[in-house]
């Protein structure tokens, strides 16, 4: 059997796509050939790329959507499903972090990071789900987790948490729309440089960290690529419930 990576005929929906990682796996799937859904909060971003993805033919289109509302949540849906088609694939990348020591840490803190990254990412996957099987079409979703769902560091409490539960909502998820023909896996990032965690890449304690990955520097997006590739497409038709480390080897030094 070929193996095919296209994504041609594809429907995608990216959620957190208004920049970073989100703006960047859109990026990459228009370019296998994937119809796009773009979603996040800021609709201005989002209507700015989906002019520059038209323009250079391709299909895609900007839905509003805040995960942490199943109501902004069932309508992102709907619209997208009305105006483009049951996406195919979903990436679930929505994500936010707030660094503080359990002795410091909020509870206002806390529950903006489990509402968005946990809740968030289970809300999501829901509504995409009932839409691949009442469409009886399946599909692949791929939730974002990161290195901190399997390993720590001080100041990653709530952020930690909500990974690691990403990581085991990912297996409960596989198993349960396997036999509807719909595969669940995560990526598993270690440190990208973003817009959320610019700051601290840049400061003292962020370039100590970075001396602790085996590679000794943060990865670059289009090395998340080609997995995003191979889950996304038919590729890994027989793969799900996986959970994988994308990190430099930062996960050797136990983090």
């Amino acid at each position: 059997m070929s193996v095919d990576f296209s994504l041609k005929g594809k429907i995608a929906l990216i959620t957190g796509a208004s920049s970073g990682l989100g703006l960047h796996f859109a990026q990459e799937l228009s370019d296998a050939g994937a119809s796009v859904i773009l979603a996040a909060r800021r609709t201005d971003r989002l209507e700015k790329t989906v002019a520059e993805f038209k323009a250079a033919g391709r299909e895609a289109l900007a839905v509003a959507l805040d995960v942490k509302d199943s109501a902004s949540v069932k309508q992102a849906l709907a619209e997208g499903c009305e105006r483009m088609g049951t996406p195919d694939i979903l990436i679930n990348n929505a994500g936010v972090t707030a660094p503080a020591t359990l002795l410091k840490g909020s509870e206002e803190q806390w529950d903006h990071v489990i509402d968005t990254n946990l809740k968030g990412v289970w809300l999501v996957a829901q509504e995409t789900a009932r839409k691949m099987v009442e469409a009886e079409k399946g599909g692949s979703i791929i939730n974002l987790a990161s290195i901190y769902a399997i390993g720590t560091s001080i100041g990653s409490t709530s952020y930690g948490a909500s990974k690691a539960g990403v990581a085991h909502m990912t297996l409960t998820m596989a198993m349960e729309l396997a036999r509807y023909k719909i595969r669940v896996n995560a990526i598993a990032p270690g440190w990208f440089f973003s817009e959320m965690n610019s700051d601290y890449l840049a400061s003292d304690e962020g370039k100590a960290m970075i001396k602790n990955v085996p590679m000794r520097r943060t990865g670059l997006e289009g090395e998340l690529d080609g997995l995003l590739l191979l889950l996304a497409s038919d590729a890994s038709s027989y793969m799900t419930g996986t959970t994988i480390p994308v990190d430099g080897g930062h996960g050797i030094n136990s983090l």
